[in-house]
This record gives structure tokens, sequence and C-alpha cells, in this order.
């Protein structure tokens, strides 16, 4: 019958003796007689976030489970125990049966070829001495058990707590942010923050929905006057995209789900069977989505610096690998990491040991003159609920949205082509020359070669802001209203 181990990792209170419980420990073990060895050890090597807050190791063996059972029930040890879990603040038990490892039949070999065999495995064959007059005790190695056991244990929480994303603060739930913004309620329990201007839905004769960029929300500022909405009669539904804002955060975000957020806002607001849209830098793969699932709720879209999926599988992968060559390395590695490892991304947004994403750094080197100029106009204006942008967690919004928009869509863009089938939508891309976050190249090769029923407008001097240049802004919103 296999020997049985009893390992237990702990971490004593402060003001405790431990050597008296110590004393009693081995007391308890003499008295008893049916742990066939015992050891224990402080850690004095590793790393404080490694062990946890774990301090000694105790490692019982015991020759079957018959006598773990007896030694756990004996009336001696139920006492002990008791007085024993008073002194520690918190335990890790592990009782195992040991598994020998297939190199070598140990069943088969005397105690002193035991010996020679641990021996070897810790030291270098070529260094043991024939004449070795000391060698490592077979039960030396019960001493390295709770060590490594200890050390996996310990990287193992750490990077649990790495990688796992914080705590949600859900606006309206208790010590959650207020709400202040009307909201609608979705089929999943989930609300969609939204903010309306212009002429009132029942008189408008363009209903527009605007789709927000990355760390931005339905609050954010584009310059159109009073006066093209009201001689356009037009309806202007900005939202806060899921997470951002007063949105509830979407655990099952996707591409997918934001073609049917944006659906069922619409519906709840009675805005009728079609609508159109404007996407915004990273809020494109929204409109991408709607164009793919319900293009038939579409009246036109237009997309303004859309931003680039550095994976679609329809572009030619040159063009592609110069888009992702123009960017910073720290930019690159983001990228690849919401794409092939998404569970990671949390960890990586928050490690110091090497830069995530440049633009949350404070990083201008993406903005050209256009940009800077547009920055220093938007800074001098209002900028009514900035605050509010990542108020329930970074995670929900900013690292959900580039985990979706980099993850993998279900579909490529030349499928959006036979979705449509005869039913054509006029859709328009803007795009700034200059723009140093998405190259143009990539969104012309897209108006021409796979969307070629798109309208392609390329802003000679134009960066990544267009939207925040009134003429621009004007000019982008008169491409669906004409």
């Amino acid at each position: 019958m296999a020997e049985f181990k009893h390992l237990v990792l702990v971490e004593f209170k402060p003001d405790m003796d431990v050597d008296q419980l110590l004393k009693e420990m081995e007391r308890l073990v003499a008295q008893l007689d049916l742990v066939k060895s015992f050891v224990w050890g402080k850690d004095m090597e590793s790393h404080e976030m490694l062990r946890q807050g774990y301090t000694h190791a105790f490692m019982m063996t015991f020759s079957s489970k018959d006598d773990f059972t007896a030694f756990i029930s004996h009336p001696d040890h139920v006492n002990f125990s008791t007085t024993f879990s008073a002194a520690i603040v918190k335990a890790l038990l592990l009782d195992f049966p040991v598994v020998l490892l297939a190199v070598c039949s140990v069943s088969y070999l005397n105690k002193k070829k035991r010996t020679l065999f641990f021996s070897s495995y810790f030291h270098s064959r070529k260094t043991i001495h024939k004449n070795r007059k000391e060698t490592l005790a077979f039960e030396d190695f019960d001493m390295i058990v709770p060590i490594l056991v200890g050390a996996v244990v310990g990287f193992l929480g750490y990077v649990h707590l790495k990688i796992r994303p914080p705590p949600s603060k859900i606006c309206g739930s208790p010590g959650g942010p207020l709400i202040s913004s009307p909201r609608v309620k979705l089929h999943d329990g989930r609300h969609l923050a939204y903010k309306e201007r212009g002429v009132a839905k029942e008189e408008a004769r363009y209903k527009i929905i605007i789709c927000h960029g990355f760390d931005d929300s339905k609050d954010f500022y584009f310059p159109i006057s009073e006066e093209f909405i009201n001689e356009n009669r037009v309806y202007i539904l900005s939202y806060d995209r899921a997470g951002y804002g007063e949105s509830d955060p979407n655990p099952s975000r996707s591409v997918k789900s934001e073609a049917f957020d944006i659906q069922e806002l619409a519906d709840k607001l009675e805005l009728g069977p079609t609508f159109y849209l404007i996407g915004m830098s990273m809020g494109a793969y929204a409109v991408y989505s709607c164009l793919m699932h319900i293009p038939h709720r579409l009246s036109g879209a237009a997309l303004v610096a859309p931003f680039i999926h550095y994976w679609w599988r329809c572009f030619p992968a040159e063009l592609l690998n110069e888009a992702f060559d123009a960017l910073l390395p720290e930019d690159q590695w983001t990228f690849r990491i919401a794409h092939y490892t998404p569970f990671l991304f949390n960890w990586w947004m928050n490690q110091k040991w090497f830069p995530s994403l440049s633009v949350l750094q404070g990083k201008l080197d993406y903005f050209g003159p256009w940009d800077l100029n547009i920055i220093k106009q938007a800074s001098a204006s209002a900028n009514d609920g900035r605050e509010k942008v990542r108020q329930q967690g970074v995670h929900e919004c900013l690292h959900r949205d580039m985990i979706a928009g980099f993850g993998h869509w279900g579909f490529e863009l030349n499928d959006i082509t036979s979705q449509l089938g005869t039913n054509k939508i006029c859709v328009h891309i803007w795009q700034g020359h200059e723009d140093k976050f998405v190259l143009y190249k990539v969104n012309r090769y897209l108006s021409k070669e796979i969307l070629p029923w798109t309208e392609y407008h390329e802003v000679p001097e134009g960066g990544h802001l267009l939207i925040y240049d009134p003429a621009i802004c004007e000019a982008v919103f008169k491409s669906l209203v004409s």
C-alpha cells in the first residue's frame, strides 16, 4: 500500500509562541505510533508575493491512508487541532498518496540503492565519488516536497490574483457610482445609458445613432451646428457602450453583442424600423457588426477613422504588416495579447515591468499637427461627463473593448457584401491621410477592393481626430442626409 502524505502550510498570528506550539506538535507525534516520519521548516528564501503569507510548512508521512485517518481522528490530535487553529491566520492542507516516478523501479532497490538513486537525482552522477561516505538520506526528500508544493501553490496564487479582473463598480449598486442619465433595460437585465440631441424623434427625418470610440462616452463633444440639425430635422442618439460611463458591463461582450445592443436600444426608444449609424475609431466595430448582423435595420452608416484589426484575413498580409510595424512596440504587444491571450490582458495592462498601451501612458507619438491642434481646441471647451467614462472600472470599459475589438469576430469584412445581398446600404468611410493611429492605405484598400460599394473620403492633411473638426463633422453628417 502506498505511503500517505499530510502537508500543512500555515501563517501564524504575530503574537503567538510558535516554539511552544512546535514542541507540543513534536510531543504529539512521538506519543502516537502512527506517523512514519515528520519534518517541518520555516520559509527563508521565497519571495513575499510567491509565498502568499505562508511562513511554516509541516509534512507527516504515514504508511497508509488508514494510519492517517486514525491519526486525524485520535482524541489527542483533535484537542491539539483546537489549540493550533486558534494560533494561525490561515492554513493550506494537502493530503495525498505518494506516487513514485517511473524513472526507476524503487520497489526493487534496497535501502542503499534508494539512497544512491535520490542522491543522483539532486547531484550530477559525474561528481559522485565512489567512496563517498555522506549520501542524501531518503527522508531528506520529504523536506523538499513542502518547499516545492509551497512554491507552486504560491506562484499559482500570484498568477490568479494578477490575471483576475478586479470587482466592477456597477452604477446604482451599493457603493457604486450614481445614475444621472436616462437608461433603457435590455432583455438580459443590463442597462444602456443614452443622451438625445436635436429635434424630437417623432418629428425627425433622420435618426442617427453615434457609437463613440475608445476611452470615450455618450457625452463626447462633436461640433455639429444647431442650424444644420434643425434645417435637416436630425435626431441624434449617443449612448455609452457596454461598461463605459453609466451603461452596465457585459461579461460576454463581443463584436456581435454590440450590434444587438444597438438594435435593442433603438427598439426601446421606438426609433422605427431603420436608423443611421456613425462609428468613430474603435466604435467602428459596432458599425461593422450591425452591417453583418442587422443590415435590414440600417438606412446608412459612416465610419470615421475606423480602427484596424491586424488579423483580418481578407487583407494582403504585407499591408497589415506595414500598418502593424508602424506602431510603437508596447502597442504591438498590447494588441497581440488582446488577440491571442485575452485572459492575460488585465495582468498586462496593470504590470509595471513593461510599458503597455501608449495612449494610456499619455504619449503623443501618434498625434500630428492636425490632431494636436484639435486637442488644444477641445481642452478649451466644455467636456461634460469625462470623469464618468471609467467609473465602473477600466477592465469593464477599456480592457473588454480591446479584447472584443481585436479578438475573433466570427466573420470577415468581405462577408458583409454577401450578407447585404441586393439591399445595398450607403456607407461612407472617412480617413485622414496623416492619421498615425490608422494607416490610410488600409482603409483605402478596404473601400476599393473589399467593400467597393462604399464611398471613401480621404482628408489630405487630416489626422485621427477628424470628427472633432467642425467642417469635417458637418461633412460626415451631410454625407448621410444628402
